[in-house]
């Protein structure tokens, strides 16, 4: 069985889904772009069974997207509308089940940095890298069934915003901006948990930047097993 087979068989056990077998093919390359419009600001909803994702900045447009995938069944679905001024943007991987085999399967997402987002990322088995530092964020949350995340807000964010993770079995590793306010929760059922440029202050741990005017971020991490890693810097 494959490291990616293994992968998937232990979010299946984690979550409760099934498992099956899906005919893989010649890896297929696609790109979409979304242009930008008159929106004020839009919510971008990510739903991925398993697999690699990555979400950053570094485009004009709204969205710039490059799909990787060796199962034609798997094809992304793009969904984007708008409505008073707030857009939405929704990617779903099209199928419910975790599927074994030597199945490649990657997003590679950048998003505009000027457009206000609530962004949510729900990924069941597999790896996340979120650079997000370079976002003009409103609000994050993350749901990790199996595997590692990395998530990066490293920036200079101009509004205060929240980040939300709820993680199930895996490493995740958390970057915060050291020039605003940092105020950070962590609780993990079973795995070490590490904060680094941060001071506990009863239950929360905080910097000095919270207790000045300007921008504060707002992070609450719930982790099920595995390692919980902080770093302010």
């Amino acid at each position: 069985m494959t490291k990616f087979a293994i992968t998937l068989a232990a979010a299946a056990a984690f979550t409760g889904c099934n498992i099956s077998p899906v005919p893989t093919g010649p890896v297929q390359y696609e790109s979409q772009v979304i242009d930008r419009d008159a929106s004020q600001s839009a919510h971008v909803n990510l739903n991925m069974g398993a697999g690699d994702l990555k979400v950053s900045s570094g485009t004009e447009k709204f969205l710039r997207a490059y799909f990787t995938y060796n199962a034609p069944q798997l094809k992304p679905n793009v969904h984007y509308s708008t409505n008073g001024g707030l857009a939405s943007l929704n990617i779903d991987q099209p199928e419910s089940h975790a599927h074994i085999g030597h199945v490649k399967y990657e997003w590679d997402l950048r998003l505009n940095k000027e457009v206000p987002l609530d962004l949510d990322a729900h990924f069941g088995a597999g790896q996340a890298q979120l650079d997000l530092g370079g976002l003009n964020l409103r609000r994050v949350g993350v749901e990790m069934g199996v595997g590692q995340l990395s998530l990066d807000l490293r920036g200079a964010p101009t509004h205060d915003y929240s980040v939300s993770i709820h993680g199930g079995v895996g490493e995740a590793e958390i970057k915060l901006p050291s020039t605003v306010g940092i105020e950070a929760t962590a609780e993990g059922g079973i795995g070490e948990i590490s904060v680094n440029g941060l001071t506990k202050e009863g239950g929360r741990w905080v910097n000095e930047a919270l207790r000045n005017p300007g921008v504060k971020v707002h992070l609450d991490v719930h982790g099920g097993i595995g390692a919980i890693h902080i770093r302010a810097e």
